[in-house]
């Protein structure tokens, strides 16, 4: 399922204090492997973890007020720099876009986002006429799914 599209990993939520370095919500198990974001426009110093969240100093951002400058900004990286996956494993930018079929092959709709509540990943899915629904991310639920599209089981879609 590689491709070289972007993947969020981090997104800017607020400067820290005078120096440029910037407050970060991160998506990532691990933010510190990769060094540049945004196709090279930030390069990552340095990254620690604070009171609300990690804080991180990029290259590029010398002061306060470029750091306010960068709020709300994704920190992205392309796909393909993501570590391999095991079997059985994915991605949640992977997943989302992906086309749901029924079992029989009938078009249900598409995944829209994937949310983890603590319990296991769910998804969840927008139909044709809109309506949305959410299935878990467990084979009993979708017993297959790859680049092409997701299978959910029998009486989840209803």
């Amino acid at each position: 399922m590689a491709s070289d599209r972007p993947v969020t990993l981090a997104v800017v939520i607020g400067a820290h204090g005078v120096t440029g370095e910037v407050r970060l919500k991160v998506f990532a198990e691990d933010l510190a492997a990769h060094r540049s974001f945004n196709g090279g426009a930030l390069t990552l110093k340095s990254l620690r973890h604070g009171n609300n969240g990690a804080i991180a100093r990029f290259a590029e951002i010398p002061d306060r007020t470029a750091a306010e400058k960068l709020r709300g900004t994704e920190l992205t990286v392309p796909r393909t720099a993501l570590p391999p996956l095991g079997e059985g494993e994915y991605y949640h930018a992977d997943l989302i876009g992906l086309a749901v079929l029924s079992e029989a092959g009938e078009a249900i709709g598409t995944v829209v986002a994937v949310e983890n509540f603590g319990a296991g990943d769910v998804i969840e899915i927008a139909k044709a006429d809109g309506k949305r629904f959410m299935v878990p991310m467990q084979p009993a639920a979708v017993p297959r799914w790859d680049e092409t599209g997701l299978i959910i089981a029998d009486g989840w879609a209803e």
